[in-house]
């Protein structure tokens, strides 16, 4: 089934991301008790923030760095998937915002939500010829 090894791969990531949350959570209070055994909590406290504050901007600097260099021409998506998945990578918010909305319409009128999505997916053909 498709579905169970995606679910795998969800649970592992979701794993991954709470072990990483502790690891930088214990990282932070060992710092902070290190910095305390030296000078004021308080103190301790503010240079721990500080320290974490600063990894972050060189952390959001280094993988939000100039969009410019890297970018190439974007060629657009052909099908619904393809769609959904280009606008949930590029504007995330917009496609949540965009996936609860088509939710809440396929629930209240599925077949308004089938002619949404047909209008979607079809292909544009060019200009018809009559014989």
């Amino acid at each position: 089934m498709i579905g169970r090894g995606l679910i795998k791969k969800a649970v592992a990531g979701a794993a991954a991301a709470a072990a990483a949350f502790v690891a930088v959570v214990a990282l932070g209070a060992t710092i902070y008790f290190a910095l305390a055994l030296v000078v004021l909590p308080l103190a301790a406290a503010a240079i721990t923030m500080l320290m974490f504050a600063v990894a972050a901007a060189v952390i959001a600097a280094i993988f939000l760095g100039s969009p410019d260099a890297e970018e190439e021409e974007i060629e657009e998506p052909e099908s619904l998937g393809a769609r959904a998945y280009s606008l949930f990578r590029e504007r995330p918010i917009l496609g949540t915002v965009a996936a609860l909305a088509g939710g809440w319409i396929f629930l209240r009128n599925p077949a308004l939500a089938t002619m949404v999505a047909a209008a979607f997916t079809e292909k544009s053909h060019g200009p018809r010829r009559r014989r």
